[in-house]
Order: structure tokens, then C-alpha cells, then sequence
């Protein structure tokens, strides 16, 4: 069954998606020896290679999954620009994702994937996952706190 080049690239933990994107627009992605376009479909049969370095997905019974209790201090995002990062807390040789995000003064249980298909069908609005969090504070709970954790908390560098 063809699968979209970009997830077939992603899958091999090379890069994410729109990384392979890139790579793509580039020129750097080939398949069958011949230059490969945004969109373009392959097959097992096929032979892609990413920056002169032939490639396949990673069989799913090889993904990772990483049950992590965060500590208060590390960022639940993949960018390697943010120096606590939860990928570099954790250092694992496989390319990994968080499942969902804990800010940076939470702890907890947070799930880490290489499968980025299951991060997606978790993730997902359109998915309606209902998601629910047990959450201890340091301070009253009033009104403008409620309406302040409703709007979102950043959870990146401050």
C-alpha cells in the first residue's frame, strides 16, 4: 500500500514530517534515483534515500514507548534550540516524541513515543480524546486563576 514520502521518510527516524518536507523541497530526497516531489507516494518496493543515505520505516513492533516522570524544570517539547528539552533529559538513541505536554514547572507522568502515528491519533482535536488531569497548586483557587489555566499555559522557555 503507498504511503505519503514524508511520513515514509518520518517513519524511518530520519526527521519529523515537515522536516522530510524540506529535505524534499530541497532536492535531497530521491527515490529510485530519480529527484522526488512534495506529495509523491511510495511502496516497500520502492528505494528512497535522504541526503545520499538509503532508508526504510521502522517495522511498528520495533517503536519505542517511554512511560517519564517529568520533573519540574524540564519543557515537554522536541526543540533542541530550548536547553531543558524533555529529548535531551531523556538521551535515548531512538528519535522520540512526547504524547501531550506538561509545562515547565510541572512533574508527572508523561508517555514518549517514536510512533508518531499513535502521537497523532492521540493529539488530535478532531479525535475528541477526552483528557483529564489531576492537579495540585500552591495557591487559591479563585476565578481569575480558573480563567487563567482555561486560556493555556506556555510552556516554553520563560
Amino acid at each position: 500500500m503507498p504511503t505519503r514520502l514524508n511520513k515514509y521518510i518520518s517513519e524511518s527516524g530520519v526527521c519529523s514530517r515537515r522536516e522530510a518536507d524540506r529535505f524534499i523541497e530541497q532536492g535531497n530526497v530521491l527515490i529510485n534515483g530519480k529527484r522526488a516531489n512534495i506529495g509523491d507516494q511510495v511502496t516497500s518496493k520502492d528505494r528512497v534515500s535522504v541526503n545520499g543515505n538509503i532508508i526504510e520505516p521502522r517495522a511498528e513492533e520495533d517503536a519505542v514507548y517511554i512511560a517519564y516522570n517529568k520533573p519540574p524544570g524540564i519543557i515537554s517539547t522536541t526543540d533542541t534550540g530550548i536547553k531543558d528539552n524533555i529529548i535531551r533529559a531523556i538521551k535515548h538513541s531512538v528519535r522520540i516524541f512526547p504524547i501531550g505536554r506538561l509545562d515547565r514547572d510541572s512533574q508527572g507522568l508523561i508517555l514518549l513515543t517514536s510512533n508518531g502515528d499513535i502521537v497523532n491519533k492521540i493529539l488530535r482535536a478532531g479525535n475528541k480524546h477526552e483528557k483529564e488531569y489531576i492537579v495540585m497548586v500552591d495557591k487559591p483557587i479563585n476565578d481569575l486563576f480558573i480563567e487563567g489555566m482555561a486560556n493555556g499555559v506556555p510552556i516554553g522557555a520563560p
